[in-house]
């Protein structure tokens, strides 16, 4: 019996690994622009400019309201098969409108996807929408505007993504702010390519009850002690942050050091083809690297659950499945 897994970060459009992006383009018509493949199964890139590049030039080929649904569709299926209940996938409308989609083809296919899943392998999953902090204050107030009253009601949150460091997330309060009074959940990523004090910006914004990574909190003791006390969830992405150099490696990352400080954790594989994450794959990392112990990973699920921005209903179904899963395991 599988440990049920849940997953709060991870990037709809960086879930499509080079072989589906391969074949979206021929549906399509289209050249994967060059620069993006460095091998048959790999991405290429050098760095985390350039990877944020090469993740726009892939998905650039999604470009269809079925193209959406089938990168939702077999993400989902690949999560399942490895025992996730629960995936949060972080969607990206400036780039279906790069493409000409409408939100209706948009949010319509990434609903597909989710359903024809759910029908399939029984996973749930519901939609983050996301602004990029390179496109400016004023874009990102638009986002959070379109979506604060008419919205496909798997949009349950919003997010803040890009160039982290060059952008402080303190100047997007209004966005914020519009966004936490509509409904939405709020989540920001901070603490990953910009020290501790960039979540000390992103704790400032209305409504933020998680940090995408957080994790160069460690370099700030009270600020570690702040995030346990107020029962802040970080959206752990371990094999990213080696990956893209936050951290030398895992001996170096403080995933341990945060969960023994008292701060709530989930686990993420952000972009899973670039890093070569998966959920499962975090979990492994969590258990194998970082000595977490089933009870302790079986806590990270429950508190991705807790946590997310689902339907009371749906968490309350999920949380059953889970002990009714944990029951079964340890008989």
């Amino acid at each position: 019996m599988k440990l049920p897994l849940a997953e709060l970060h991870v990037h709809l459009e960086g879930t499509a690994p080079p072989a589906l992006i391969q074949k979206l383009a021929d549906r399509n018509g289209l050249k994967v622009p060059d620069g993006v493949f460095a091998g048959p199964d790999r991405f290429r890139w050098v760095d985390f400019l350039d990877f944020l590049n090469t993740y726009d030039l892939a998905a650039s080929v999604i470009r269809t309201e079925q193209d959406y649904r089938d990168v939702t569709y077999e993400y989902l299926m690949s999560c399942a098969a490895d025992g996730a209940i629960y995936i949060e996938l972080i969607a990206s409308p400036d780039h279906a409108a790069n493409v000409g989609l409408s939100d209706a083809e948009h949010f319509g296919g990434i609903a597909q996807g989710i359903d024809d899943a759910r029908r399939d392998s029984g996973i749930e999953a519901r939609i983050l929408v996301v602004a990029v902090r390179n496109f400016g204050v004023e874009r990102a107030v638009e986002i959070a505007r379109a979506y604060a009253d008419d919205r496909h009601p798997y949009i349950v949150g919003f997010n803040l993504a890009g160039d982290e460091a060059g952008y402080g997330a303190a100047q997007f309060a209004p966005a914020y702010e519009i966004a936490s009074r509509s409904g939405l959940g709020c989540t920001v990523h901070a603490g990953e390519h910009d020290g501790a004090g960039s979540i000390r910006q992103a704790l400032t914004l209305p409504g933020v009850t998680r940090i995408s990574h957080g994790v160069r909190a460690v370099e700030d003791p009270e600020l570690v002690k702040e995030l346990a006390d107020r029962g802040l969830i970080l959206e752990a992405c371990p094999t990213s942050n080696v990956a893209t150099k936050v951290f030398s490696g895992y001996e170096s990352h403080p995933l341990r050091a945060l969960h023994e400080a008292g701060v709530k954790l989930t686990l993420g594989s952000d972009d899973p083809p670039y890093f070569g994450a998966t959920i499962a794959g975090e979990y492994a990392v969590a258990r194998e690297r970082f000595g977490f112990e089933e009870g302790e990973l079986e806590t990270i699920t429950r508190t991705a659950v807790q946590g997310s921005f689902a339907e009371d209903a749906v968490k309350s179904a999920l949380l059953n499945r889970i002990t009714a899963t944990s029951d079964r395991r340890t008989e």
